[in-house]
């Protein structure tokens, strides 16, 4: 789309803010670009709507680093609306928009629609920190704006990829085919320099700096016989996007001019948003000062910096807006050049936030990308990710993907005196239906980062390094589960937890309890396999039943897949929801 409503005079634009205006009862009144008109907010300030704005802040993964966001500083939600119900909302004028751009555009664009409505394939992006519940928060706000229908069938349609995976189709598409890059290529470290590689690798990195988070990706390239991409270290995602610079900003000026007669707190905001719709994008470097043009030539207060209604502000303090970006991503790059399995030297700069020349510039001067060769795409780079999406569902370039932790599932274990870690918790024991002692508390790991060591690198150090996992790989484990009744047995619910802490191994969720979180809640009906089941009966004498089955991990695609898989008269049987439950 290159047309929204209240942007025609301005030639159009491919993008909208993300702003809505509620009234009281939750009904929405006006999106995006309309939202800016004169007219709406006169009307929103008449009818006390309510202006939702930084509202995709709200949908965070709750395990990304976020300790330089307050409560206060995003914008809250109105009692009784949720992040969800919002997204679905801004979904369903997105929806509609399209809709309209595409029967105007075309000759025959009625019948076109028409003809395909029921067809359509959705590509829905997220930030790379974006996980199994966040991935489902946006399936369910998808079926509420009316995309797709709920069932196996609309689930189906819908496809959820990375910010940064999508911005790797964009940049393969648009630059590094046609580029030197596929001309120059780059060894595998690991490869021994007298003797030839099967294939030429390059090693790639794709910083999307976006509005609310920076997504960084690494993959490993060759362009012969034709393009295949592997990702080679875990996606990095930090929450220091655009709005944060003007965060920032609004913070500044409030304590600057909270002694002044320009303190009010609409003034600031007033004078935040003009810094980032103009001065941020204007600004170049730290020697430079820069101005915010807020009033008339009538506002003056040279004590506050204040002449003919601007405020002048030292380009060394502006530059410190942009510093915990910069560090943000010189950080989260320098994470994944340890863990990568081969040196990285390119790196593409996309999305909203690469169109600022000071984030541009103080990237190539820094000293994490010295040996790197740092560069803007010239294409629309702020339409990386929504073209690189389509391009995605078309070419599907990445054949392998790395898991950034360890999966697996909450279990008890037999008590084993003998092991240290056992007695320990010898006073939590406790007596199951088969009448043998267990410990609770266990984990059982079924996807797991792996320490590696890299050969280029001079850490002698291992390196906690996602396992690389191909697309049609699957992660299983064993597990059994023992029941009263055959109707105990007749369906089985688990929970799939996540491991980010230290470990290679993780034994005892009890260790490093802040390290797990639940990602999601699978369940199977076993009901034709219980009602086969044999009696059992313990050194006790209590009668059990005993179902044995698996769980089944997929990774290789764009979203964690969870199955149940067990045994019916010695055939496999599989469970796999059509949501996974968060």
């Amino acid at each position: 789309m290159s047309r929204y409503p209240a942007q025609e005079h301005l030639g159009g634009d491919n993008k909208i803010p993300s702003i809505l205006y509620y009234d009281q009862q939750h009904t929405v009144r006006a999106v995006g670009a309309e939202a800016l008109q004169q007219q709406i907010i006169e009307q929103a300030e008449d009818e006390n709507w309510v202006k939702l704005e930084w509202w995709k802040l709200h949908l965070r993964a709750r395990h990304l680093s976020s300790s330089h966001i307050r409560d206060d500083d995003i914008p809250p939600l109105p009692q009784g609306l949720s992040a969800v119900q919002v997204l679905s909302d801004f979904m369903k004028y997105l929806f509609k928009c399209a809709r309209n751009y595409i029967v105007e555009s075309h000759a025959s664009g009625s019948s076109m629609w028409r003809s395909l409505e029921n067809q359509i394939e959705f590509v829905l992006t997220h930030p790379n920190g974006w996980e199994g519940p966040q991935q489902q928060q946006i399936r369910r706000a998808a079926e509420l704006a009316g995309l797709v229908p709920s069932g196996m069938e609309g689930s189906s349609r819908l496809h959820l990829l990375t910010e940064g995976e999508a911005s790797l189709h964009f940049c393969v598409t648009t630059v590094l085919a046609s580029d030197t890059l596929s001309q120059t290529p780059i060894l595998y470290s690991g490869q021994p320099e007298d003797e030839p590689a099967e294939q030429d690798y390059q090693g790639v990195a794709i910083i999307d700096a976006g509005g609310g988070t920076i997504d960084l990706s690494v993959y490993s390239m060759t362009f012969s016989p034709s393009v295949s991409v592997e990702e080679i270290a875990p996606a990095e995602c930090r929450l220091q996007g655009s709005v944060f610079v003007t965060l920032r900003a609004q913070q500044f000026l409030t304590t600057k001019l909270a002694n002044s007669r320009y303190g009010a707190p609409e003034i600031v905001k007033q004078m935040a948003d003009i810094f980032d719709k103009e001065t941020k994008l204007g600004f170049r470097n730290a020697e430079t000062p820069q101005y915010i043009k807020f009033g008339t030539i009538r506002d003056r207060d040279p004590e506050y910096d204040i002449r003919s209604g601007q405020l002048k502000i030292a380009g060394n303090e502006v530059a410190k807006f942009f510093e915990p970006s910069v560090d943000a991503i010189a950080e989260a790059f320098d994470q994944q050049k340890r863990t990568a399995s081969m040196p990285i030297k390119h790196a593409f700069l996309v999305g909203g936030y690469a169109a600022s020349d000071f984030l541009f510039m103080s990237l190539q001067q820094h000293a994490s990308f010295s040996d790197v060769t740092l560069c803007r795409p010239g294409s629309r780079p702020n339409k990386a990710v929504a073209d690189g999406a389509v391009s995605f569902h078309i070419d599907h370039l990445v054949t392998s993907r790395v898991a950034k932790v360890t999966y697996g599932l909450p279990c008890y274990v037999p008590f084993q005196p003998s092991l240290a870690d056992h007695a320990s918790r010898a006073h939590t024991k406790f007596c199951d239906l088969t009448g043998y002692w267990n410990l609770p508390n266990a984990f059982q790991s079924i996807l797991k980062r792996v320490f590696v060591f890299c050969d280029y690198n001079t850490d002698p150090h291992g390196i906690l390094q996602g396992t690389q996992v191909s697309e049609q790989e699957e992660f299983r484990s064993s597990f059994v589960r023992y029941r009263r009744s055959t109707t105990d047995c007749a369906s089985i619910s688990e929970n799939i937890h996540d491991y980010r802490g230290s470990l290679s191994d993780p034994c005892w969720m009890d260790v490093e309890p802040a390290s797990f979180t639940e990602n999601c809640r699978i369940f199977a009906d076993t009901s034709n396999a219980a009602s086969s089941l044999l009696p059992r009966t313990s050194p006790h004498g209590n009668t059990y039943y005993s179902l044995d089955f698996e769980v089944i991990l997929l990774f290789g695609l764009t979203e964690l897949k969870a199955q149940i898989c067990w045994s019916e008269n010695g055939v496999e049987k599989r469970y796999s929801p059509t949501h996974i439950e968060p």
